[in-house]
């Protein structure tokens, strides 16, 4: 098992602070609209300490976000040999043309998280996967995730899949196109030709790892503002606060025909599941249940698919990094966009240049505090469509 590095006799406060400290007594066409955590009560010691645990819990359940980068890390503490075989290396994920954009601002970092959409019956990132196959998969989740220097806050910026942008070698093509096209290399080469921001590093799961981790942690629930019908898998979903095991999850998360806004609720969707895998991880006393952690932090092993160059030193030490990022210092963003249109036969959504090149600026520049508070554009995480 890992050792603490040096300089680290506390144990760390935050995000991961949870993860560092020992175990507690138990106890196709596409419809588009307009983009647009909750805190705990307190009741006492028992609400104080169920308040603390929150943003601890988060670095155990975000999936896409910081989970992938800093969880693991400070779980490797735990089980170090275990977590880290369980996690998959892509070779060659990263491009390696000599146009690629410069080094990013000293001490920032900018991973290019994504979700696999296809329908396999065998999940196709993490252990015995295989996270792309020529014209078989597209990203069906795509986030660029900016951490600065100062590992203060992380910035979140989704881009709805249908967006229609240049693609190297294809021409202008929905983005999710790219990852179908060429694997991550080409999608990570398409982003980074779109904002000129240099990617630092990949991660991918499908929605079998979604699944997965629901189970491992019992179910978890999700408040639906009103009762809709997906007629693509014809499910009901009554208004109203919802139970989700694994399958129930995948249908949820995947759900985008009928929904008032479509793409950009199922970000929602996909924004409000893991808020709701972080709040049943707290409630459920995960953290403190080394036997319920375990089975979570395993099946997440199991499900993810990163960089070849993410090796277990790369992700304690972000980990550690990070330990004082708190969950309102998470920030959501949907690219900036005009809404959908067509391009032939193909409903898109038409980025706005010039609003979205200030955000990418931002971003490549280090200044994405000063572009929120300029431009605000943060999505809330709630009841969902």
């Amino acid at each position: 098992m890992g050792q603490p590095p040096q300089g680290q006799g506390q144990p760390p406060q935050g995000l991961t602070a949870g993860l560092f400290e020992p175990a507690a007594e138990p106890g196709g066409p596409g419809e588009h609209g307009t983009p647009g955590a909750p805190g705990l009560p307190d009741d006492g010691e028992d609400g104080v300490k169920r308040k603390r645990r929150w943003p601890r819990v988060l670095a155990a359940v975000l999936v896409f976000v910081l989970l992938v980068v800093a969880g693991i890390g400070g779980l490797l503490w735990q089980r170090q040999s275990s977590y880290n075989g369980n996690i998959d290396r892509i070779r060659g994920a990263m491009p390696t043309g000599k146009n690629r954009p410069g080094p990013n601002v000293t001490g920032t970092e900018n991973w290019l998280l994504v979700g696999s959409d296809t329908r396999a019956d065998m999940g196709t990132t993490g252990d015995g996967g295989q996270v792309w196959k020529p014209g078989r998969q597209r990203s069906d989740t795509i986030m660029l995730l900016h951490l600065p220097a100062d590992r203060s806050k992380a910035y979140v910026v989704s881009f709805p899949r249908d967006s229609w942008v240049e693609i190297p070698g294809y021409g202008n093509q929905k983005i999710n196109a790219a990852f179908s096209f060429g694997g991550p290399p080409l999608l990570i080469d398409t982003v980074e030709k779109l904002t000129g921001v240099r990617i630092d590093h990949f991660g991918a799961i499908d929605f079998e790892g979604f699944k997965s981790m629901t189970d491992a942690l019992g179910g978890v629930e999700v408040d639906i503002a009103q009762s809709v019908y997906d007629p693509a898998r014809k499910v009901n979903w009554p208004a109203g606060r919802q139970k989700l095991d694994g399958e129930k999850a995948l249908l949820f998360v995947r759900q985008r025909y009928n929904l008032p806004n479509g793409d950009f609720d199922r970000i929602k969707r996909q924004q409000a599941f893991l808020g709701a895998l972080a709040k049943k991880a707290a409630d459920g006393g995960t953290i403190s249940n080394p036997l319920k952690l375990d089975r979570f932090l395993s099946a997440f092993t199991k499900s993810i698919s990163v960089d070849e160059e993410v090796d277990a030193g790369k992700l304690r030490s972000l980990a550690i990094s990070l330990r004082n990022i708190r969950a309102s210092n998470v920030a959501f963003i949907t690219a900036p966009n005009k809404g959908s249109a067509q391009r032939g036969k193909q409903s898109v959504v038409l980025l706005d240049r010039t609003k979205a090149g200030a955000l990418f600026n931002a971003v490549k520049t280090a200044g994405m505090a000063e572009y929120v508070a300029k431009y605000g554009g943060v999505n809330r995480v709630g009841t969902v469509s």
